[in-house]
């Protein structure tokens, strides 16, 4: 059996002061970089980039070629931070060096063959077929015995670490809840204990009730600025009805899904007339053959821009010692989204 070597393998390496876990993935480094280099204001890109690594036809980083896909697009990613090979094997040192290899797939999600498009600039049609496609990768992934959680995600611009500007998003599935689903889940399991009932639907059903932090909504999904929201202008999606997960839509909701996400994402665009960079991706219920009643599917955005594209909130000092902290409220981002229109700036 292979030993655990923390220089190649991806691994967990925990952490004594806080208790808590940080994926470790050292191969990682060989990945290229295709990052914008401009201003966010300057964003002008072809239809189709004979350069880029994600448009089809185009021979990726790694070696293969893109077949010439029509619409959304889904491969392994050829520089994966998680490795399905990894052995499963612990290090501990004196109960001081503690680590677990994290066996895990990593996957690349071209939402459009279009070099040029952005979600808020997609099509309703087309931004369904981009939730029927991480429903579908969700199902198939979650089903494999070795896969316990499954992470969808988009990092959009180089100031969240997107490497490449072709429209995409990422899934990595892996052996281990995360840290962060597994604060949610802890949460959400304590409440339904205690309460009997579902903690975001009830939060949901308060927030509709007060109406002073609701950015849209339509008869499946609310897109809100949580009551305890970090970043200048998170949001969270939420599910109107309680579904543990992508794969509990049904046609209608999935439409409507595509509906919620294209009106924020226009609506960070419109903010500063540019494309708004964010990381942004759904919390879901674990797959790892637990029921999981307690669990209601929601989408997270975390957008860094605070109050012109040149200033930028990250996680520092205090932040990152201490307290996570912001200096606007939620309400003011919620008037200020709910001000900006939906309809996308470009198409004016």
């Amino acid at each position: 059996m292979k030993e655990l070597d923390l220089n190649e393998h991806p691994h967990r390496r925990f952490n004594l002061l806080t208790g808590e876990w940080i994926l470790v993935s050292p191969h990682r480094s060989k990945r290229p970089w295709q990052g914008k280099v401009e201003e966010v204001a300057s964003e002008k890109k072809p239809v189709y980039d004979p350069d880029c690594y994600l448009c089809p036809g185009n021979t990726r980083a790694g070696g293969r070629v893109n077949p010439r896909y029509s619409e959304t697009y889904v491969f392994d990613n050829d520089f994966s931070a998680l490795q399905l090979n990894t052995p499963s094997l612990k290090y501990n040192n004196q109960n001081l060096l503690i680590a677990q290899g994290e066996p895990g797939i990593c996957q690349v999600i071209c939402f459009s063959p279009r070099h040029d498009l952005t979600l808020p600039e997609m099509s309703i049609d087309a931004i369904t077929r981009v939730v029927e496609v991480w429903a579908e990768q969700y199902r198939e992934l979650g089903k494999r015995p070795e896969i316990d959680y499954v992470q969808i995600f988009e990092n959009k611009g180089e100031i969240m670490g997107c490497s490449n500007p072709h429209p995409h998003g990422q899934i990595w599935a892996e052996t281990t809840i995360p840290v962060e689903p597994a604060k949610e889940d802890q949460q959400l399991s304590e409440y339904l204990r205690f309460n009997r009932t579902c903690l975001l639907c009830d939060y949901l059903n308060l927030e509709r009730q007060v109406n002073e932090r609701i950015v849209f909504e339509n008869d499946d999904f609310v897109v809100l600025v949580p009551f305890w929201a970090v970043w200048p202008f998170e949001t969270m999606l939420l599910s109107r009805r309680h579904i543990g997960s992508l794969t509990g839509l049904n046609a209608g909701e999935k439409n409507s899904l595509a509906v919620a996400i294209r009106d924020i994402t226009a609506r960070y665009d419109n903010l500063f007339n540019a494309s708004f960079p964010y990381s942004a991706g759904f919390h879901q219920s674990p797959t790892d053959g637990r029921d999981h009643p307690a669990w209601h599917m929601h989408m997270h955005f975390y957008p860094p821009l605070l109050r012109s594209s040149s200033i930028k909130k990250f996680m520092v000092g205090y932040e990152m010692l201490a307290n996570p902290q912001r200096d606007i409220t939620p309400e003011w981002s919620t008037k200020k989204l709910k001000e900006t229109t939906n309809f996308h700036y470009k198409m004016v």
